[in-house]
């Protein structure tokens, strides 16, 4: 799984460094829960400071949307890669949900893309972007928090590509929606993000 990014960064290396770091904290307390063919499926870490909570499989309820009809969730990828993610950064100075599942479909992109417009609007105005990346590369905004609170989601960059982003919500707590056309068909990511600041606690 691509891990939603924000503003273009990887979370990669920010999930890497808060592991890091919490690791050399005292009184750490590391739970790794492993699948049957005995690679990790889960991994809870515990400090002082706060909490690290990453498993692979993702639970769809918990992105706040529906799978669409006939969808298949993406089988992990020769190299590894998940397709399904839920990670939780907690601490008393931020916060991080991120909910991210790829899927598949035979139908067109349009038809995923009109079922999931409808599926967003109860979260508010659905914001329609283009982009060049794939589906599993959502772009995600940082933070801001100003006199005014949270600012709505925006599209990013030229606004053009063939994938289609479904956004709504505000910066610190988002529904996004991916859609990349494959053949007839379509890959989908489904991602849910929440964060906070010390601000917002």
């Amino acid at each position: 799984m691509r891990i939603p990014s924000p503003q273009n960064a990887n979370w990669r290396p920010v999930l890497a460094l808060a592991f890091a770091a919490l690791l050399v904290l005292p009184a750490c307390s590391i739970n790794v829960k492993k699948d049957k063919a005995g690679e990790d499926k889960k991994v809870d870490i515990e400090t002082p400071l706060g909490g690290i909570h990453v498993s692979k499989n993702a639970d769809v309820r918990d992105t706040g949307l529906p799978v669409y009809p006939g969808a298949r969730v993406k089988e992990k990828e020769a190299s590894g890669e998940e397709k399904s993610a839920n990670v939780n950064i907690s601490s008393g100075l931020f916060g991080l949900k991120v909910v991210a599942i790829e899927y598949e479909s035979d139908d067109p992109p349009e038809k995923v893309i009109a079922y999931y417009k409808d599926q967003l609007k109860k979260y508010g105005n659905v914001l329609e972007c283009h982009t060049n990346k794939h589906g599993g590369d959502v772009n995600v905004e940082k933070t801001t928090h100003d006199s005014d609170g949270p600012k709505d989601v925006k599209c990013e960059g030229d606004n053009h590509g063939s994938t289609v982003e479904l956004k709504v919500g505000t910066e610190d707590n988002q529904h996004v929606v991916a859609v990349e056309p494959r053949g007839k068909g379509c890959d989908f990511a489904l991602v849910f993000v929440q964060t906070r600041g010390k601000d917002t606690i």
